[in-house]
């Protein structure tokens, strides 16, 4: 029997909301011939890109409200790298619109960091994950987000050695931009040497 033969197929899927996102069940054949229903939320590709000044040694982000932290535990707002729906067949377009949209910047070269399942438990999600240099120059917008989407953004300017700070106490909450952190401090850790020649 081959591998494909004992791997799980979906037979077939029904939708049971449809708005933003799509929720799905879907019919799963397991190996023994037993069906199972998985749920399943559709709403499309995604990308994220953390911005960085080496020359300042800060990265922008913004604060946001999102109501299933709120819903959980009361949090009222999540520091997060700027993101977004793909909407653009390229997802460095779409990062580029996003940032530009969300903090103000017009990005030029991006650093690609992979493309991950955000939550492939639940989610059909597939997130493009970029790093970006950027120069205080290249700040031509306010941000904040799009006012038709009743985005309420505020744009964070902090510095590297900070956020590594945070990082390491457990202070960044949301995975995308905790990874992209993580991701900066391996790549450029120059950026982070100050930081490092602080510590006892």
């Amino acid at each position: 029997m081959s591998r494909d033969d004992e791997a799980p197929r979906i037979e077939g899927t029904r939708t049971v909301y449809e708005g933003w996102a799509r929720y799905l069940v879907a019919d799963v054949r397991m190996p023994d011939g037993q069906h199972v229903g998985r749920e399943v939320e559709d709403h499309g590709p995604a990308v994220a890109v953390l911005p960085y000044d080496s020359e300042r040694r800060v990265a922008l982000l913004v604060r946001q409200f999102r109501t299933p932290p709120c819903l959980v535990d009361g949090t009222s707002c999540v520091l997060e790298a700027p993101a977004g729906l793909r909407e653009e067949d390229d997802p460095e377009a779409c990062a580029r619109r996003e940032a530009f949209e969300e903090v103000g910047l017009r990005l030029s070269t991006l650093e690609p960091v992979g493309r991950v399942w955000s939550l492939p438990g639940l989610s059909t999600e597939r997130m493009d994950l970029f790093l970006a240099p950027y120069r205080a120059a290249d700040r031509e917008g306010e941000g904040g987000g799009l006012a038709e989407e009743n985005e309420s953004i505020e744009v964070v300017e902090i510095a590297l050695s900070d956020l590594a700070a945070m990082a390491d106490r457990g202070e960044v909450g949301d995975m995308k931009t905790l990874c992209l952190v993580q991701t900066l401090r391996l790549r450029h850790p120059g950026l982070f040497a100050e930081q490092a020649e602080r510590q006892p």
